[in-house]
């Protein structure tokens, strides 16, 4: 298959380079989270509320990055309160995550529940199961 142009690359190569990318992301997000960027550091806008659920600080930090992040792509088309409720939303969620991440996981664990269907099929009826049919004649 030949490119158009030089700069194309092959889907091989498009693949590998992708797989390159996924494994990287994947080997340490807790250290990309705890790492500032100089270039993107925003005080956050409001503090979190002390009725929300208590947050250690890396899960703060983690929630106020998401935060940040939705903030950035869309913070002009959010008001004060819709701004709040998702700061509520967010802590929420962290919370949740914290307990999920909590449970201790290997690759080689199964799942915790095994989708079993009962299928239920008609029975034969009782003439059929004998092999003799009522109206069939036996030879002399």
């Amino acid at each position: 298959m030949s490119a158009k142009n030089g700069s194309a690359i092959s889907r091989r190569e498009f693949a590998r380079r992708a797989a390159f990318v996924s494994a990287a992301a994947s080997l340490s997000p807790g250290e990309l989270l705890k790492s500032e960027s100089a270039a993107v550091v925003a005080p956050p806008l409001q503090a979190p509320t002390t009725s929300g659920p208590k947050l250690s600080p890396e899960s703060t930090t983690e929630m106020e990055s998401r935060i940040q992040a939705v903030f950035a792509q869309y913070g002009s088309r959010l008001n004060d309160a819709q701004k709040s409720d998702l700061r509520r939303i967010a802590a929420e969620g962290q919370a949740a995550l914290d307990r999920l991440r909590a449970y201790p996981s290997d690759n080689g664990d199964g799942p915790a529940l095994y989708l079993k269907p009962l299928m239920e099929r008609e029975k034969k009826p009782a003439a059929l199961e004998t092999g003799n049919a009522s109206g069939a004649r036996k030879k002399p």
